[in-house]
């Protein structure tokens, strides 16, 4: 069931699991759940189940990890009897399976979370784009955080969101020695590139980390290209205010530590009260937002990179697949069609010129001695 997963996924799931097992142990004595699959007790199986439905759905409230949670023990029951079934050739066990199949099907139409209407994915308007810029800039009179090894970070970590789509986990896990390069014979130019994956340096299991970062799906891991201009920056970051920690992790905490993601998105909330007002009004007419989350700029990303694809000529399909790829999306992924509907609603381009990554307004005067 979970073999194909990212490690971070399987490990939720098989949380999700436990967590049936525990509830059956509580409910209906000590290996409640192991003896009903046993047995091949539909009847017990049944209560166990409909009884754990109702203890999710009748929390204060109810999220959507709570139905992920009950999708994953539905799944997990109707797989063991399947597997034991074709494993024994026997009619009984035969009709069991399709007795529980059946009742796997009924409970399938349960529903611990009702979803929202999946709702359009909007970039971040023009005028916030521009105030980011300004804020987050290591030299800038408006940037919130007194510290200059604090503003680098933060500024190191808003580039990576916005200009390469990483994810805010991403971000956490990349080394100090993220950056790769090659030499491109055809362009005779070097290349850069780094890739997204778990850090290879460093054991997840001793993260320091209250929230451990991770890839999110097997489709995530991916290598991308990157600009000279954000390597430079990263340089610069690196060489002069990462400071010598004894860990590997590109953005290190001003007490030595990896970053946190409660850190960065702290970091953001902050960013957001410093913005002009006109800016908030903007963004909450075109958002419905009152500030600006570390995802809201992938999803910018996102829409300007499919939105400069598409003013190359590339056509749709081809546009979405380089899209899907570039930010690691899954096949099954309907993520880059909503984005194509953003593109078309977008009223972004005019922050950017052609050359996304070299933007001028990207380049601050760098202090020329640290």
């Amino acid at each position: 069931m979970t073999g194909q997963l990212a490690e971070s996924t399987h490990s939720k799931k098989l949380r999700h699991i436990e967590d049936l097992y525990r509830y059956a142990d509580q409910c209906f004595g000590p290996n409640a759940l192991d003896d009903a699959l046993g047995r091949f007790d539909d009847d017990a199986l049944g209560s166990i189940l409909e009884s754990w439905f109702v203890s999710l759905r009748n929390q204060p409230t109810t999220t959507e990890a709570d139905q992920q949670r009950w999708d994953t023990g539905i799944t997990f029951v109707s797989s063991v009897v399947g597997w034991i079934s074709r494993s024994d050739a026997s009619a009984r066990l035969h009709n069991i399976e399709g007795r529980l199949h059946r009742l796997s099907s009924l409970y399938r139409q349960f529903h611990v979370y009702r979803r929202k209407p999946v709702e359009a994915v909007r970039s971040l308007p023009a005028s916030t784009v521009e105030s980011l810029y300004q804020i987050v800039d290591p030299e800038s009179q408006t940037n919130p955080f007194p510290r200059e090894r604090t503003r680098w970070r933060i500024y190191v970590a808003f580039i990576l969101m916005l200009h390469q789509g990483l994810r805010r986990g991403e971000v956490l896990l990349l080394p100090a020695d993220t950056v790769k390069s090659g030499f491109d014979r055809k362009a005779n130019r070097d290349r850069y590139w780094l890739n997204v994956q778990e850090n290879p340096y460093e054991d997840a299991a001793t993260d320091p980390r209250y929230s451990r970062p991770g890839i999110k799906t097997a489709a995530s891991y991916r290598q991308i290209p990157i600009s000279e201009a954000i390597v430079g920056i990263l340089d610069t970051y690196t060489q002069n205010f990462r400071g010598r920690p004894k860990h590997s992790f590109l953005l290190n905490s001003q007490s030595n530590l990896p970053l946190s993601t409660e850190a960065i998105t702290k970091a953001f909330a902050q960013i957001s009260s410093e913005m002009p007002q006109s800016a908030l009004a903007e963004l909450k007419s075109r958002t419905g937002k009152d500030s600006v989350t570390p995802h809201d700029l992938r999803h910018t990303c996102a829409v300007m990179r499919l939105h400069q694809l598409l003013e190359h000529n590339n056509p749709m399909d081809e546009a979405l697949q380089q899209l899907r790829t570039f930010f690691g999306w899954a096949k099954t992924s309907a993520m880059p069609s909503r984005y194509a509907r953003a593109v078309f609603e977008d009223r972004l381009a005019t922050v950017w010129n052609s050359a996304f990554d070299d933007r001028v307004a990207l380049l601050r005067a760098l202090p020329k001695e640290h």
